[in-house]
């Protein structure tokens, strides 16, 4: 199998793993803080394993040459991850994927404000048909009222950042810098969560979730170093059908027509601007090679 073909079927992997946490967060009864803190505690556990594993002996190094970029990169993530298990208490898990796969093109739109980055008009297409989806999501009516709304927004944002960021330094692993945000979710949001109402089986999901964190890491990494950045998004939307899938055949979890029009737009936004990329092919795979490996960062 050539290294083109295994980068398919790892980042195929990687979109199967993160699909599995929508349907692993229906079987946790626990209290929302408690859910994210617990969560953050195996995460935390999982990506300093996989740091550890993929760094060696410039571990310490490799938590030193984050500087300020990448501790300005705490922050967001910890905002992005926490608020993604908190949405799915108060939303489907159709929404908060849809809401999730703006986040490149919301990455574009603040790289252009803030760094003054060239977009280019099939990237703004793209940005204004996820606009009408997002519209269309909202519009149709989203079941748990504001918070459905609000809390998956600010959560995309936050991954906005945090891809914003990491193309901005390409040259830094925000790898350890996920870690430093499991341990910033566990201190804010610690106080507030009730370890002792979680059941045994509550605490083995929600290992669970924290494994495909770093799981998901891991498989991008190694995907996004074999095949184009432009292809990694495309196999990403597997997740987006994939996870509201199997909550529907697990707990028929059924999204509103608003939200599945709402989220096919965003979806088709997405194949446009990924297939404008894949266009670009002539461009050796190295020279797209950080921009892929940052995304895998994310």
């Amino acid at each position: 199998m050539t290294s083109y073909r295994t980068g398919q079927l790892v980042m195929l992997c990687a979109a199967v793993v993160w699909s599995s946490a929508g349907v692993l967060q229906r079987q946790v009864h626990a209290g929302a803080a408690t859910q994210v803190a617990d969560r953050a505690v195996f995460a935390a556990l999982a990506i300093f394993a996989a740091v550890v594993a993929g760094e060696r002996r410039n571990t310490v190094r490799a938590f030193r040459s984050l500087g300020r970029w990448g501790i300005a990169g705490v922050v967001p993530w910890a905002i992005a991850s926490s608020l993604f298990i908190l949405a799915l208490n108060y939303t489907t898990v159709a929404n908060v994927l849809f809401w999730q796969a703006t986040a490149p093109m919301m990455a574009a739109l603040l790289a252009w404000v803030l760094l003054g980055e060239r977009v280019r008009r099939r990237t703004w297409g793209a940005m204004a048909l996820a606009l009408v989806g997002v519209v269309l999501m909202v519009g149709g009516g989203v079941e748990g009222g504001v918070p459905a709304v609000v809390i998956p927004l600010v959560m995309t944002v936050a991954f906005a950042v945090v891809i914003v960021l990491s193309r901005h330094r390409s040259d830094i692993s925000l790898a350890p810098a996920a870690f430093i945000s499991q341990l910033l979710v566990i201190a804010v949001v610690g106080p507030f969560a009730a370890m002792g109402s979680a059941s045994a089986t509550d605490w083995g999901l929600l290992a669970l979730l924290g494994a495909i964190v770093a799981c998901g890491i891991v498989l991008m990494t190694i995907a996004a170093r074999r095949i184009p950045a432009a292809e990694v998004a495309i196999i990403t939307l597997l997740q987006i059908v994939l996870g509201p899938l199997l909550v529907w055949l697990a707990y028929r979890e059924q999204p509103s027509v608003g939200a599945l029009v709402g989220g096919a737009v965003i979806m088709a936004a997405v194949v446009v601007q990924a297939a404008g990329d894949l266009r670009r092919r002539h461009v050796p795979l190295e020279h797209e090679h950080g921009a892929s490996a940052q995304a895998a960062r994310v």
